[in-house]
């Protein structure tokens, strides 16, 4: 959709001009999900100086901050590579830059990782580069994407941040938490734009 040569909603046409920054564009395609790891990473990210607080996962070029400009090309480029532990151009660029992290923030600080724990897709090469200090969100343990996604928006709206525990030695499966209460929040303005144009 926001690829098409005849959207005209403005995310679309940003980033067939200039680009659009990597945060935004995967908000756009994954919805709550993103947009919740966004939020909560952006209220509580704590990091040593000069280090970045929130970096992503992206298909083919490594750990990127997601204000990094993305172009119509780029996300072509990520659309056509694969995503697998097999796979050299997924693998050698996050595990390249998750072992420059490693150096840089220094031994003493943890990684929080606001993904899947239960795929080995990306978790394996994290886990090479950072070892114990890997952590991730107790209560994601058995949740799917959009409930990850819910509990991440409302913990940053109510500033009240999840414990994290290693992801080394972690039971990674267990029993299905209860479903979260509904909440509504403000919708992006993308969004509607999305569905204006559609």
């Amino acid at each position: 959709m926001v690829l098409r040569p005849r959207a005209r909603f403005d995310l679309a046409r940003r980033l067939r001009e200039d680009g659009v920054p990597l945060g935004e564009l995967f908000a756009f395609l994954s919805g709550l999900y993103f947009r919740g790891k966004m939020t909560y990473a952006t209220a509580f990210a704590d990091p040593p100086a000069a280090c970045p607080g929130v970096l992503v996962i992206t298909p083919c070029r490594g750990l990127l901050p997601p204000e990094t400009r993305i172009t119509g090309d780029d996300l072509r480029v990520f659309a056509a590579t694969g995503i697998g532990e097999d796979i050299e151009a997924y693998v050698r660029p996050l595990s390249r830059d998750a072992r420059r992290l490693a150096r840089r923030v220094g031994p003493e600080t943890e990684i929080v990782l606001l993904g899947s724990i239960a795929t080995g897709k990306y978790l394996n090469v994290l886990l090479k580069a950072f070892g114990p200090r890997l952590r991730f969100p107790r209560d994601f343990v058995a949740r799917g994407d959009m409930s990850r996604g819910g509990l991440l928006l409302r913990r940053a709206v109510d500033r009240e941040e999840l414990e994290y525990i290693p992801v080394q030695g972690a039971v990674l499966h267990g029993k299905k938490p209860p479903k979260l209460p509904p909440r509504r929040y403000p919708r992006p303005q993308v969004r509607e734009e999305k569905e204006a144009e559609s």
